[in-house]
């Protein structure tokens, strides 16, 4: 019945130690050994998905990943860009500005590595290279080159200052970007017509997959779009209540092999 599984990562694939677990390992190799498409979608630079996509033998021939929270869908074997939706220098500036406004710290990503425009970097930001294994470097917005091409920029600070900057947000700023809530101390930026949702629907499309030959696995704001738009939209027991209110099943948690026990319950038919 399922043709394609897009998969979370944080939260969700990966246990709080950053780990697949090897139950959820031996079920997606089962999965892809039935002819079902496994896609990891993450709000992450595809760079800090690659070493997981390796393990997992998920750069195959015909296999894809998402990156940047839909901002980017690529083909895994080759390394190609299939479909990319980027934001521009004049984003940069004008999110910069904000964030100074605000006083909320800030960085920005390109193709090689992530960037803060403050001196004095975030633990955030450090958390974010550390965790996506990706090179973080310090730039002043007026050293960017006008031609770059961002796929995501990012608000971080501790839950409840970023809470607030969330409250404080301009209104219009929500038709400017695709906004969304990634964890309690990550929100991110990316261009208006990204989202998970949408380039699982791109790829799917594609690929000639219908809406109801999908499902879709997630525990946070970021992966609202794709679990309401996927046949069936799993929600991870440690899911957000948004999430788990638009989804079709609610799994067991991240640290439970949740993935494994849908996929096992509701398409190997094994449980």
């Amino acid at each position: 019945m399922y043709k394609l599984i897009a998969i979370d990562m944080d939260g969700t694939l990966l246990n709080d130690r950053h780990e697949v677990p090897e139950d959820v390992k031996s079920t997606l190799a089962e999965a892809k050994r039935q002819g079902i498409k496994i896609v990891l979608c993450s709000g992450r630079p595809i760079g800090g998905m690659r070493g997981y996509i390796k393990a997992l033998n998920l750069d195959e021939e015909g296999d894809y990943a998402i990156a940047y929270n839909g901002a980017l869908v690529q083909d895994s074997h080759t390394e190609g860009v299939v479909a990319e939706l980027s934001l521009s220098h004049d984003d940069l500036v004008k999110l910069h500005d904000l964030s100074v406004e605000l006083k909320s710290p800030m960085h920005f990503f390109d193709a090689k590595g992530v960037y803060s425009p403050n001196a004095d970097i975030s633990e955030y930001t450090v958390l974010e290279a550390y965790l996506c294994q990706i090179p973080l470097a310090y730039r002043q917005v007026s050293d960017i080159p006008a031609n770059i091409s961002i796929p995501k920029i990012m608000f971080i600070d501790n839950p409840d200052n970023l809470t607030r900057t969330i409250q404080a947000l301009p209104e219009n700023l929500k038709e400017q970007y695709t906004i969304v809530q990634s964890s309690p101390y990550f929100l991110e930026f990316v261009h208006p017509s990204a989202s998970k949702g949408n380039a699982v629907k791109k790829l799917a499309e594609q690929l000639g997959i219908k809406q109801e030959e999908i499902m879709s696995f997630g525990d946070n704001g970021n992966d609202l779009s794709m679990i309401e738009y996927a046949g069936c939209g799993v929600a991870m027991g440690n899911a957000i209540p948004e999430v788990k209110a638009a989804a079709d099943f609610q799994t067991r948690s991240n640290n439970e092999s949740g993935v494994a026990y849908a996929i096992k319950k509701l398409v190997l038919n094994t449980l």
